[in-house]
């Protein structure tokens, strides 16, 4: 299981996940979703990506991998 670091990484930035919805033009449904989830083991690859460009990092330094 994995968790994406979106909130760590959009207070850093001082992004809210209104506005990362509206810069990776994903709904903002799947951004609170991913953000908010303590673990997932699947997610849209292609959404991924456009989350990890807005923050300036690879999907690896967004993702956290979680002990099972």
């Amino acid at each position: 299981m994995f968790r994406l670091r979106i909130k760590e990484l959009a207070a850093d930035r001082g992004l809210t996940l209104k506005e990362i919805a509206e810069r990776t033009e994903l709904p903002y449904s799947t951004v609170a979703t991913y953000a908010n989830s303590a673990g997932m083991t699947m997610v849209n690859l292609l959404s991924v990506q456009k989350i990890a460009r807005v923050f300036e990092v690879s999907i690896e330094d967004l993702m956290e991998v979680l002990e099972e």
